[in-house]
């Protein structure tokens, strides 16, 4: 297949909020195929060719790589430094078939109709042009394959007890999120970007994640703290003028003590897409 040229070929123009600061990855890297991937799972067979779509630390993609032997997966991120650690992740599992390459999902460097599932996880509510990427999605599965994306919806968050903090938490990291050109709220419209990226045969579900053991609070509001105060995101707040220092400090401090209330409880709700090719 022959490109464009690279002036006229579409490009991210979003900046990815999170970073990969070890908050990011400590979080990236608890995602497995089967907390992250159920809907898809039952689609998954030996054999298959597969491609992940900004794969990050690699978890996910060494279970898929695990499920589809002998297949094939390439698994894709835009950033270089990341794949090194999925690399990493993959030859700790003795894992021979599956390969890494950067790329950006609005103009994916592969012909038309190589795979036989293309899986995006927590992907397109940080890319500029959602539906451009679901299309190139499509444009490399074969006839018959499926296209696989589940994001998170920020608004959507829930938890208990009440915390203003984290009300100012939520609406500040949508405020960032959007001025860096993605969508936080992905999760309610992945339906609607996947029927203009030209899909007809699309079967829609929802999944959670839930936190509230002891250790899972300590583990979910530990890595949000230092995320609000270490991360990229931390930066772009400050920098783009949404937040001070001090008031990521004092958020920080309230995801702290969230996480040590005994009956403390957290839900992250995603929207998921399967998308048949025909």
């Amino acid at each position: 297949m022959t490109h464009a040229s690279d002036e006229s070929r579409p490009h991210e123009t979003a900046v990815y909020t999170h970073g990969h600061h070890e908050s990011v990855l400590r979080s990236h890297s608890w995602r497995t195929a089967a907390n992250s991937a159920a809907y898809l799972l039952p689609e998954l067979k030996s054999g298959l060719d597969v491609l992940d779509v900004g794969c990050g630390p690699g978890t996910i993609t060494a279970d898929l790589a695990a499920l589809v032997a002998p297949g094939r997966v390439t698994a894709v991120d835009a950033a270089e430094d990341v794949l090194d650690k999925a690399r990493a992740v993959a030859a700790e599992r003795g894992l021979t078939n599956v390969e890494f390459a950067v790329a950006d999902v609005h103009a994916l460097d592969f012909p038309d109709d190589s795979f036989d599932v293309v899986h995006a996880h927590q992907v397109l509510q940080h890319v500029g042009d959602p539906v451009r990427a679901l299309h190139e999605m499509r444009r490399v599965c074969r006839p018959g394959g499926v296209v696989a994306a589940r994001d998170s919806d920020y608004g959507s968050f829930t938890w208990y007890p009440a915390s203003p903090a984290l009300d100012r938490w939520q609406e500040l990291y949508q405020r960032v999120a959007r001025a860096n050109g993605g969508e936080p709220d992905a999760g309610r419209r992945l339906f609607a970007w996947a029927r203009r990226a030209g899909f007809t045969d699309i079967t829609t579900t929802a999944g959670t994640w839930c936190f509230a053991t002891p250790d899972e609070r300590a583990w979910w509001s530990g890595l949000w703290a230092d995320r609000t105060t270490a991360s990229v995101y931390a930066r772009l707040a400050v920098d783009g003028g949404h937040a001070t220092p001090e008031t990521l400090a004092g958020i920080a401090s309230a995801w702290r003590e969230w996480g040590e209330r005994e009956d403390g409880w957290f839900m992250v709700p995603h929207g998921e897409i399967l998308c048949r090719v025909r």
